[in-house]
């Protein structure tokens, strides 16, 4: 059924599909027909970071930057739904077109820019929703925040959605805001995430409870970045990385349509990159710090793969758009015997 849905649907620009998609995803949803494309997910559940995952396999950050569709997704099979990136204030994101697929290698290039409605928008999603498993909130900073600033724009929206989330990511790592990479580097990283773990303890006191932070992170980092970037997580008491974002890299795709676009490129080729970043931190800082491994998971063998290079966890965003709900199954399966 998601086959022909998908030939369909790739009749359509990409950024129309996506919001047909998900359009239809709600509509189903809500009249108890989304059981006709749930992946029958085996229960699996996980604990880890005291949040109780469903199942391995979550959705990460960026297919839902509002919170529109929450339930329609989690009642595909996820064990996690990751929501955003949000900013404080709405933002339209970066000019149309900005969103590109290239199937010859199952690869999608987005320079989106973080288009959404704003973190108080999210925030009553949130609160509509009847989802009740675990809900990330992914947060980033308005464009026109210079860098400098950045740490206001993240305590911000770390502010508003701590009463809602089960845990906080922080983007520091999308290629389409500019000199938000330059974040992960430095005194900088060190001196916002000083801030964000003093705000986390605030927020304990105020709210009585912990809502875990996870950093995501680029690809696009040599081995002693990457080494580097995880030992200060844990100086800092992080508990968890997500590794990794879209990468700026067009090696796999040269030649092909759409391939000399800006952005970041997901899908596929980014498997192998990705989890040689999780194998990097694991190797580095052993089981100090939790690691999701997201990036080119496509069949169960790649989500075998990032099991065994370290991942507590695995996200998939890509592969989910070319292979549907099944790969949810399909990854759950890998995941177990990696």
């Amino acid at each position: 059924m998601y086959s022909l849905l998908q030939k369909a649907l790739f009749q359509l620009p990409a950024e129309t599909s996506h919001h047909v998609a998900l359009a239809g995803l709600d509509i189903a949803h809500r009249f108890g027909l989304s059981k006709l494309m749930t992946s029958n997910v085996k229960a699996a559940p996980i604990e880890l970071l005291g949040m109780q995952f469903g199942n391995p396999i979550g959705l990460a950050a960026g297919l839902d930057k509002n919170g529109d569709y929450i339930d329609g997704l989690a009642a595909l099979g996820f064990g996690s739904i990751e929501i955003g990136t949000v900013t404080p204030r709405a933002q339209p994101g970066n000019p149309k077109p900005r969103l590109f697929r290239i199937p010859e290698k199952q690869v999608i290039v987005n320079r989106m820019g973080f288009n959404n409605k704003g973190v108080d928008y999210l925030v009553e999603r949130v609160k509509a929703s009847n989802y009740q498993g675990v809900l990330g909130i992914n947060i980033g900073k308005n464009v026109d925040t210079v860098v400098e600033n950045a740490t206001n724009d993240y305590l911000s929206c770390m502010r508003a959605v701590y009463p809602y989330a089960s845990y906080i990511t922080v983007n520091l790592s999308s290629p389409n805001t500019p000199g938000l990479r330059n974040l992960q580097h430095g005194e900088t990283f060190r001196l916002l995430l000083e801030a964000l773990k003093n705000e986390q303890l605030k927020l304990k006191i105020k709210h009585g409870k912990t809502v875990p932070l996870m950093i995501k992170i680029a690809p696009d980092l040599d081995a002693e970045e990457v080494k580097s970037i995880a030992n200060v997580l844990v100086e800092y008491q992080v508990e968890a990385v997500i590794a990794t974002n879209t990468t700026l890299s067009r090696d796999a795709v040269q030649g092909l349509e759409h391939a000399d676009e800006a952005g970041g490129l997901s899908g596929a080729p980014l498997l192998k990159a990705s989890t040689e970043v999780v194998r990097t931190i694991r190797s580095t800082v052993g089981d100090q710090l939790k690691i999701i491994g997201v990036g080119g998971i496509f069949d169960a063998e790649g989500a075998a793969e990032k099991r065994r290079a370290g991942a507590d966890l695995l996200q998939i965003y890509s592969g989910f758009i070319y292979k549907g709900p099944q790969l949810i199954r399909d990854a759950a399966e890998g995941f177990g015997r990696g």
